[in-house]
């Protein structure tokens, strides 16, 4: 009976936590090499400040942080801010932020991530009418579209793959 020993399921386990664990750290790493891109490597800096503090709160080892400072204060490849519209599942209004150093791969993964499940891009100012920014860089929805239970969980879905897309942030909606 292969595969039933205490070590295969012990390992099946953590691999499936070190995987959620790697994903959390990416994205947090990469808001971390961004604030500190903008504050010039400043500690001191209120978005640097934030970021390191959310990282410490989510368990991120120092040397990752330590990393990611040391990399954007050096020259090389820039990480930027993008922002993506569409419209998902019973017209509801999406906003997906991304961070990343390469736009095309960026596009794609969102793209791909859109297709399979039958949405695509929207243009630019398309669904964005629909929400407001707040003081904390926060998206804020001031357009309440309701949807069906249906279209609930094909939101909740299409969420989750576009979560699964490394570059992707966050993703904001507008679905009551």
């Amino acid at each position: 009976m292969s595969g039933h020993n205490k070590w295969s399921k012990i390992k099946r386990q953590k691999e499936k936590t070190d995987a959620q664990k790697s994903k959390i750290f990416s994205k947090i790493v990469k808001m971390i090499t961004v604030e500190a891109k903008k504050a010039g490597g400043n500690r001191n800096s209120p978005g640097l400040k934030t970021a390191i503090e959310k990282a410490k709160a989510e368990n991120v080892p120092n040397d990752n942080i330590e990393r990611a400072i040391k990399k954007s204060t050096e020259a090389g490849a820039a990480m930027e801010s993008i922002t993506y519209e569409a419209y998902g599942p019973g017209g509801c209004a999406m906003i997906i932020e991304a961070l990343t150093d390469n736009r095309n791969k960026a596009a794609q993964d969102i793209k791909h991530a859109l297709s399979l499940h039958g949405f695509e891009l929207a243009g630019m100012g398309s669904a964005s009418w629909a929400f407001e920014r707040t003081p904390d860089m926060e998206w804020k929805a001031t357009t309440m579209v309701p949807i069906s239970e249906e279209d609930g969980e094909k939101l909740g879905e299409l969420v989750d793959a576009l979560d699964d897309c490394d570059e992707v942030q966050d993703v904001y909606t507008n679905a009551e």
